[in-house]
C-alpha cells in the first residue's frame, strides 16, 4: 500500500487518555507489514449500542453480519485494517463466524453481543486464524489508549482521528469522545468510513437513534473526497459508563449540541486527511427552494473533477462552478445565480460580475482552505458540504492501493 504526503491539516497535537468502562487492546494481526491493524475494545458490562451504516447495495461481510446478528446490545467490538472482507462471498461470513466464536470463548459473552467491523482492500478472503491467534494470546493486563486505538483502524490515513468533549449534565461531568478512520472512498451515505462515538452515561438506544439522526445530514453525510460511497461506510455510538443522568428535554438539547460538535469535529478531521489533499473545499449553497435542492448542488460542485484540479491548481475557474449547477437539472434561474470565492464575487446576474477583481481573487486562492459561496437566491434553504481538491498525490495513491 503506498504511503501519501502527511496532510497539511495534520493536527499539531492529538488527544489521548484511557477512558472509563471498557478496554482497549491492540495488535499487528499481519494485514500490514508492521503497524496495529486490529483493534479489540471489551467493555466492562453489555451497553446499549447504536448502529447506521452504509446504504451500499454491495455491502461488506461484517456490515451484512452486524445487521444480522445485533440487536442493540454490545460487550466487544473487533475492527481489522488492510482488508475491507467485502465481496467475498458466504466465506467472508464465515470468517467472522470463526473470529467471533473464538472471542465468545475467551470472554464469556454472545455472538449477539459482539460488533465487527473491516476495512482496507476489497475482494481478497483472509485466514481468520490471523484475528483468533491474537485472542488467544490475549493479556487483559496490556490495555491500550484512545490514541491507539485511533491508530490501529488506519489505512491510508496519514494521522489518527480523535475527538473528546467535556460535559455537564445536572451536576455530572463526563465526557464524550470518538474515533474515526477514512481518507478516501468517501461520500458517506448514513456515517461514514469507520466511526466509533463513546458517551459516558446511560442512553437509550431510542435516544441515541435520535442524536444520530439529529447530526449526521451536517456533519458525514456533508462530506466528500471522491464521490465514493465504501462497501464498510459504518458508525456506531455506544454508552459507556455508570452515570444515570435524567435527559430532560434541556439536558438532551445540551448533549445533541454536543454530539453535533464531536461528530463535526471527526468529520472535519476525515476531509482534512483526505488522499493527497492540498485544499480543503467548503461549499456553501444559500437561497435554494429546498434544503435537498441545497445539498444536491452543493455536492455536484464539491464533487467535480474539474472544479477540484481548478481549486489544486490555484485558478479561480467560476464557470466550472457553474457547469456544476447546471448539470443538477435543478429547476432554477441561472440570471440570479451570484457566485464568490471566499469574499470575491466572480458572476452575478448571468455572467461575469463588473465588480471582480482578479488580483485580490488570485491572492485568496493561494490559501488552504477555500470557500465556494453560491447564492441562488430562489428561496431561503442553505447546506454546506466540505470537500477537498484533486492533486497528482491522490491518482499516485489510488493507482498502487492494492501494491
Amino acid at each position: 500500500m503506498v504511503n501519501k504526503m502527511i496532510s497539511i491539516f495534520k493536527p499539531k497535537k492529538i488527544q489521548d487518555f484511557n477512558p472509563s468502562g471498557l478496554n482497549i487492546f491492540t495488535f499487528n494481526a499481519g494485514f500490514k507489514k508492521k503497524d496495529k491493524d486490529l483493534l479489540l475494545i471489551i467493555f466492562d458490562k453489555i451497553i446499549n449500542v447504536c448502529c447506521v451504516y452504509s446504504k451500499t447495495s454491495t455491502p461488506s461481510a461484517p456490515i451484512i453480519w452486524d445487521k444480522k446478528n445485533n440487536k442493540g446490545k454490545v460487550k466487544a467490538l473487533v475492527v481489522n485494517a488492510g482488508n475491507a472482507n467485502a465481496h467475498t462471498g458466504i466465506d467472508g461470513l464465515k470468517i467472522i463466524d470463526k473470529y467471533v466464536k473464538a472471542l465468545t470463548n475467551k470472554i464469556k459473552c454472545k455472538a449477539n453481543e459482539v460488533l465487527v467491523s473491516s476495512t482496507g482492500v476489497i475482494g481478497e478472503k483472509f485466514n481468520p486464524n490471523l484475528i483468533i491467534s491474537k485472542f488467544e494470546k490475549l493479556n487483559l493486563k496490556n490495555k491500550n489508549s484512545l490514541l491507539d486505538s485511533a491508530k490501529s483502524i488506519m489505512t491510508t490515513d496519514t494521522f489518527p482521528k480523535i475527538s473528546v468533549k467535556n460535559i455537564n449534565l445536572g451536576n455530572k461531568s463526563f465526557k464524550i469522545y470518538g474515533i474515526a478512520k477514512g481518507s478516501g472512498m468517501i461520500q458517506p451515505n448514513m456515517g461514514t468510513m469507520l466511526v466509533y462515538i463513546f458517551i459516558e452515561c446511560e442512553v437509550s438506544k431510542q435516544l441515541m437513534l435520535r442524536l444520530l439522526k439529529n447530526n449526521l445530514d451536517d456533519t458525514f453525510n456533508s462530506i466528500t473526497v471522491d464521490s465514493d460511497t465504501s462497501t464498510s461506510d459504518t458508525l456506531m455510538m455506544f454508552s459507556v459508563g455508570n452515570k444515570n443522568i435524567n435527559l430532560t428535554k434541556k439536558n438532551f438539547k445540551i448533549l445533541n449540541c454536543k454530539i453535533h460538535e464531536l461528530m463535526r469535529d471527526l468529520s472535519l478531521q476525515v476531509i482534512k486527511d483526505g488522499e493527497g489533499i492540498s485544499k480543503l473545499i467548503t461549499v456553501n449553497v444559500l437561497n435554494a427552494k429546498s434544503k435537498h435542492q441545497a445539498k444536491k448542488i452543493a455536492f455536484s460542485i464539491a464533487n467535480s473533477p474539474l472544479v477540484k484540479t481548478a481549486v489544486a491548481g490555484e485558478d479561480a475557474n467560476w464557470g466550472r462552478v457553474i457547469m456544476a449547477i447546471g448539470k443538477t437539472e435543478e429547476n432554477i434561474n441561472q440570471n440570479k445565480i451570484k457566485v464568490l470565492f471566499g469574499n470575491n464575487i466572480v458572476c452575478e446576474n448571468g455572467s461575469i460580475s463588473k465588480k471582480i477583481n482578479i488580483r485580490k481573487l488570485n491572492h485568496y486562492m493561494k490559501n488552504k482552505s477555500i470557500d465556494i459561496n453560491v447564492k441562488l437566491n430562489i428561496g431561503n434553504y442553505f447546506h454546506t458540504v466540505y470537500g477537498n481538491d484533486l492533486t497528482h498525490e491522490y491518482l499516485k495513491i489510488n493507482a498502487d492501493y492494492r501494491s
